[in-house]
């Protein structure tokens, strides 16, 4: 895959560590799928991944439960699932998830962070097709090989199993991510250090010295956006 998924991971937590940003932007997305279907992750599975996911980042339970009562309680706050697609510094490629109640505010905020960070929106279709969706679990304390044969026994599949650090990262179709989950689950493994869906870049570039700071506070500028739920890229940061 070319990626070590725990250190882009790590680097994230880091960024993140010292905000309540992150929260946020879980407390909208569980409100949001909450509202869209049963406030019931048993029956409502986009609920449910959120909630995986959220476990992974140590979302706090308060916010989970405020989002969900909240969904419960038939607020009528609408928001919009958009995407940008786009271009930093060398050619480098941009896929920006957002979740917003104001369109054009979002819209605006996203391009004057490509402007003023070396990078340029591009219209739809121009960037996605470089990338795969993909389903993304990790684990600790087994080998890719117990892995492997966890999934075997309950016959399914994945694209790829890389040992990376202390963990195990199983990278797979979006449509296997919960069939992935139950196979642990049933082999008794219920803590994921990473479980989610994300868009990987079909090939990576590295970036020069002075191009890769240059995207990196593109980067900065895009996560930083109130309604940016995700960014994906091509960029190889390195470790």
């Amino acid at each position: 895959m070319g990626r070590k998924w725990n250190n882009i991971k790590e680097k994230k937590a880091s960024k993140d560590a010292n905000t309540s940003r992150i929260y946020a932007k879980f407390g909208r997305e569980i409100y949001v799928v909450a509202k869209q279907g049963e406030p019931d992750p048993d029956l409502n599975q986009a609920l449910k991944f959120v909630l995986e996911k959220a476990k992974t980042y140590n979302v706090p339970k308060h916010i989970i439960d405020r989002a969900i009562e909240k969904a419960k309680g038939g607020s009528d706050e609408t928001y919009d699932e958009l995407r940008y697609e786009g271009f930093g510094p060398n050619g480098s490629m941009l896929i920006v998830d957002a979740l917003t109640n104001n369109v054009n505010r979002t819209a605006s905020d996203v391009r004057a962070a490509f402007g003023k960070n070396g990078g340029n929106m591009g219209v739809s279709g121009s960037v996605a097709y470089m990338f795969d969706a993909t389903a993304v679990i990790g684990m600790e304390g087994k080998s890719a090989d117990e892995v492997l044969e966890i999934l075997m026994e309950a016959d399914v599949d994945a694209r790829d199993i890389l040992e990376e650090d202390d963990s195990v990262i199983v990278y797979a179709d979006p449509d296997q991510f919960h069939a992935v989950q139950e196979a642990f689950k049933n082999a008794g493994i219920t803590e994921f250090t990473v479980a989610e869906l994300t868009m990987l870049a079909q090939n990576e570039v590295t970036l020069p010295e002075d191009g890769q700071a240059k995207f990196e506070k593109l980067i900065d500028a895009l996560e930083d956006l109130e309604d940016v739920r995700q960014v994906y890229h091509n960029v190889d940061l390195g470790e």
